[in-house]
């Protein structure tokens, strides 16, 4: 079930990046012969957004090497790491646009083509189409990585918007208001800036390994109990690398058994939970007996 997940989010990177390249192409002939600096800016995100996903596309292919001596829980680390540059990519991106915004509105120059609206329609749709395809995909591979080039579509598609609102506004109010693209690019530079703590909070999370995974540790209690000799369970610390989630769980047995009878029990208890939560990587049982919790 692992390799399937991984292999599906390599499948989906391989997406985002060939939509990336078209879709910049697109945007810089349209930008450059459409008279549109928006255009332009959203054709330097789109640009930044390739090379993410190749980053994300390498870090994807890292992370599925097997566990070794040097990395007994696996390379799922890398995940974060590379979500921590994709942010950077974008933080870049979005200092690139509002330099050259703010340039351009200080700067004479023509009205754009109203032919670039259509143009930016499509890339509308086919940007929030995309967000919401990978966005879906890293939810089935709990990918953190796929996320974060999920929400690239999002604000590409946002800065298409904006870019589409200041293009039209120009259009409609003609000569005098031939910076309302700008201005739109402008904001769509404050709006990925918006975006990139959103992306980076939940990476940073999994680095420092936060315990925010309460969804995982009502489950794991949940099928604990089902095992026939656990009692109930304590301390349960959930981590996540990449995309499987390490378990530290103590769990309560009856304090007569032997030493023998209770590491079987936990031998077992380890592998059914496996069994019900594919996600699960590495699982440590620690056994309590009953009367020393009393």
């Amino acid at each position: 079930m692992s390799q399937i997940k991984e292999q599906t989010a390599i499948k989906i990177t391989y997406f985002s990046i060939i939509g990336n390249t078209m879709l910049a192409l697109l945007k810089w002939l349209a930008g450059f012969f459409g008279n549109s600096y928006a255009l332009i800016a959203d054709a330097i995100e789109s640009t930044a957004d390739i090379f993410s996903s190749f980053l994300v596309l390498l870090g994807l292919k890292y992370a599925q090497r097997p566990a070794d001596e040097n990395h007994p829980y696996g390379h799922g680390r890398v995940e974060p790491l590379i979500t921590f540059i994709v942010v950077g990519f974008l933080i870049v991106s979005a200092t690139i646009i509002a330099y050259e915004s703010i340039e351009n509105i200080g700067t004479p120059h023509e009205l754009p083509k109203s032919w670039t609206l259509f143009v930016l329609g499509g890339i509308i749709i086919w940007k929030e189409s995309s967000y919401r395809i990978v966005m879906k995909k890293s939810r089935e591979t709990n990918s953190s990585s796929l996320k974060a080039d999920a929400w690239h579509h999002r604000s590409d598609a946002i800065t298409s918007v904006a870019a589409f609102i200041g293009i039209s506004i120009a259009l409609v109010l003609g000569k005098g208001y031939e910076n309302a693209d700008d201005y739109a690019a402008l904001f769509a530079a404050g709006f990925i800036l918006y975006n990139c703590y959103h992306i980076f909070r939940p990476a940073l999370g999994e680095i420092m390994d936060e315990n925010v995974y309460e969804e995982v540790i009502e489950e794991i209690r949940k099928y604990a109990l089902e095992v026939a000799g656990i009692k109930a369970t304590e301390k349960c610390y959930v981590r996540k690398s990449g995309t499987k989630y390490h378990v530290d769980l103590h769990a309560i047995v009856d304090s007569e058994i032997t030493v023998k009878e209770g590491h079987a029990l936990a031998h077992e208890l380890k592998d059914y939970l496996i069994e019900h939560i594919p996600d699960l990587g590495h699982v440590m049982i620690h056994i309590e007996p009953s009367t020393y919790i009393d």
